[in-house]
């Protein structure tokens, strides 16, 4: 844990306190309007979906270009927009924006499948099918030669190093200390209505209960899809935008990826949507000295699971 506080610590040495506090200041301002007017349900239902993909691009693509240009302005220009950054910056929002739309997967679902299970199926592959997306993203990166190796002595490396899926570098033991200290947290959102009625998010397949005897076992595989998100999340967010796009700019990558972070928590409950924006801030200033996300995923999927458990635990001693 003191390796944790000592990155944290050198951090926030070495990163501009102006940038950081105007683009905290920028961060509450979209929270504010979001919690407002709604802006990620109001995408949502633009009513077709070429139009939410692409309020969702050009939100995405504002947001990192501030957030970037405040880095740029306020750390003394120490980095170049060069063209490998550029692409990897239009390509960041244009996945996401393609993420968050729902994917009509009817088509590849077998027509011999009747409700509810045809909608179960849907629901499951959702996940797993944006993963793939992702990996096919990242593999062309790397081809494309976008993604190269953070080590100056390290000529080449495959993908999985390209963006921190290692070992190297890495001790379990302070996440799993992090994921222990926030067990109150998580304890004191179970109280609460609106964390209530986002989680369990498995209580969206209650109609399945009708139709499985016992039904657990398809909810238990709608946990492990439920699951594979938090791996692109971290892929994305630590992998991609950080590890990945370290070697261009060095920890002037954090902030943004922070920020953006953020953005995609507006569908949640609002503590949660706030705390995502410091705990994207940790988690990414542990990517940047470790080069591994393994850490983030820890945390990342033990929460996910952990607030499955507590608004479980809530909704049964609500009743």
């Amino acid at each position: 844990m003191k390796a944790v506080i000592a990155y944290l610590k050198d951090y926030l040495r070495s990163t501009s306190l102006p940038a950081l506090f105007i683009t905290i200041a920028f961060v509450t301002s979209l929270v504010w309007a979001n919690y407002t007017i709604g802006i990620e349900r109001r995408f949502q239902h633009l009513g077709h979906w070429y139009l939410s993909f692409g309020a969702f691009f050009l939100f995405f693509s504002i947001v990192l270009a501030l957030t970037w240009g405040l880095q740029y302005e306020w750390n003394n220009k120490s980095f170049r927009f060069q063209p490998k950054l550029l692409l990897l910056l239009l390509i960041a929002p244009l996945y996401f924006s393609i993420k968050m739309i729902h994917w009509d997967l009817s088509r590849l679902i077998p027509h011999g499948l009747s409700i509810p299970w045809s909608i179960y199926t849907q629901i499951v592959l959702q996940l797993p099918l944006k993963l793939l997306l992702l990996y096919g993203v990242l593999y062309a990166c790397r081809k494309a030669g976008l993604l190269e190796s953070n080590n100056p002595t390290q000529q080449d490396t495959n993908l999985a190093q390209s963006v921190g899926l290692t070992t190297h570098n890495f001790n379990a033991r302070p996440y799993f200390l992090l994921l222990a200290f926030l067990l109150p947290l998580i304890a004191l959102a179970a109280t609460q209505q609106d964390f209530l009625h986002v989680y369990p998010k498995v209580k969206n397949l209650a109609f399945i209960d009708d139709y499985a005897h016992p039904s657990w076992p398809w909810k238990l595989l709608y946990e492990l899809s439920y699951g594979v998100d938090f791996l692109s999340i971290e892929l994305f967010f630590r992998g991609l935008l950080i590890v990945g796009l370290i070697r261009y700019a060095g920890d002037s990558v954090i902030l943004p990826m922070a920020a953006f972070y953020c953005t995609i928590h507006f569908g949640k409950p609002l503590g949660e949507c706030i705390s995502s924006f410091f705990g994207g801030l940790i988690l990414g200033v542990l990517a940047a000295r470790t080069r591994s996300i393994l850490g983030g995923l820890i945390v990342h999927l033990g929460l996910a699971w952990l607030m499955e458990l507590a608004g479980w635990m809530g909704h049964l001693f609500r009743l």
